[in-house]
């Protein structure tokens, strides 16, 4: 099943333009090395199933294993790890994003939002939790929202945040650019799928994600 799991892994990068066909090996032996695994069955088939159960079961497998803890924190630790082998580098969805901004600023804000959907950055099961209403003001339909992307850590996780080290932490901050591509650990985001497209401002040079 496990097997099944990561060919259907392979195959969900590559219908969702996060990699090529030239990729599948290379990706297949990266997805092999985080899960630790020798290799894989040659006949195994792709699950026809949602990119959640996919990561879910992959998590599974290697709790079972003994690979991960059973915190909500440690998976979210470890399949964004799996996804970062499938997201495109840097510098190539830099240059697919100037490509796309000359066609214009939309076409190119939307791929890069959906290129943070499906490499699994912005998480589609927990968005669908999101509570939402909308109500009149005197300044117009006011929406508000109640974010529950990010769950509660548990108290698993928190306890052994505690016992970490504090003090000159990196990266600095949630949103540092130094995150970009980042592992994680149990008090910091895993930021492997996280890409940031350059931007000048007065002078200045930032970075632009979604969040």
């Amino acid at each position: 099943m496990t097997d099944n799991a990561i060919t259907a892994l392979v195959r969900y990068g590559e219908e969702r333009g996060l990699i090529l066909k030239t990729d599948r090996r290379f990706v297949l032996n990266r997805l092999l090395e985080i899960l630790r695994l020798d290799g894989i069955d040659p006949t195994a088939q792709p699950e026809d199933t949602t990119l959640c159960e996919l990561l879910s079961a992959l998590c599974d497998d290697a709790v079972d294993r003994g690979l991960i803890g059973e915190s909500i924190t440690e998976r979210d630790l470890f399949d964004t790890k799996l996804m970062g082998a499938l997201t495109p580098w840097p510098h190539e969805v830099e240059r697919i994003f100037r490509e796309k901004y000359a066609v214009s600023p939309e076409t190119a804000t939307d791929w890069f939002y959906r290129l943070c959907l499906d490499s699994n950055y912005i998480r589609r099961d927990r968005m669908k939790k999101d509570l939402r209403w909308t109500t009149g003001t005197e300044y117009g339909e006011f929406e508000i929202t109640v974010n529950l992307a990010k769950p509660e850590k548990d108290p698993l996780t928190i306890a052994a945040a505690g016992r970490m080290a504090t003090g000159g932490r990196y990266p600095a901050c949630p949103l540092c650019m130094e995150n970009e591509g980042y592992a994680g650990r149990l008090d910091h985001p895993a930021r492997e799928n996280l890409r940031i497209i350059p931007v000048s401002l007065c002078g200045e040079e930032w970075g632009f994600q979604y969040s």
